[in-house]
């Protein structure tokens, strides 16, 4: 199994509103062969937690907008590991610090990456 292509423009739709708050080393991971309740994780790393929640909100809002539901929603409070579920993509929202320290690509280091189009801004 490979992720569905919807997965894979939530994918990018939530990529391009990270990329619009600065976030770092965006990385898509297709999960489906060892997660069955999702098909991507996206991983964005920020320098502080302020940026963190910046990047996090963005990612809500946007996703809001193209008409996709939040349904979960953990770490907001402390801003360092935030997660952001929408189903068919699970965006891993954290401070550098802590993506370094948990090392979520190394976990899935034999799933598949998911290559991203992503905007940046000059």
């Amino acid at each position: 199994m490979t992720a569905t292509p919807k997965a894979i423009q939530v994918t990018n739709i939530a990529a391009n509103a990270a990329a619009d708050k600065l976030a770092e080393n965006l990385v898509a991971l297709d999960v489906t062969a060892v997660m069955p309740l999702t098909d991507v994780f996206l991983l964005a790393s920020g320098r502080t937690e302020r940026q963190v929640a910046a990047i996090a909100d963005s990612i809500e809002e946007k996703m809001l907008e193209n008409g996709f539901k939040l349904l979960h929603r953990e770490g907001k409070t402390t801003g360092r590991w935030i997660l952001l579920d929408f189903g068919d993509v699970i965006c891993h929202v954290m401070h550098e610090e802590d993506r370094m320290y948990y090392s979520l690509e190394r976990l899935y280091s034999d799933q598949p990456i998911v290559k991203l189009d992503v905007v940046t801004q000059a």
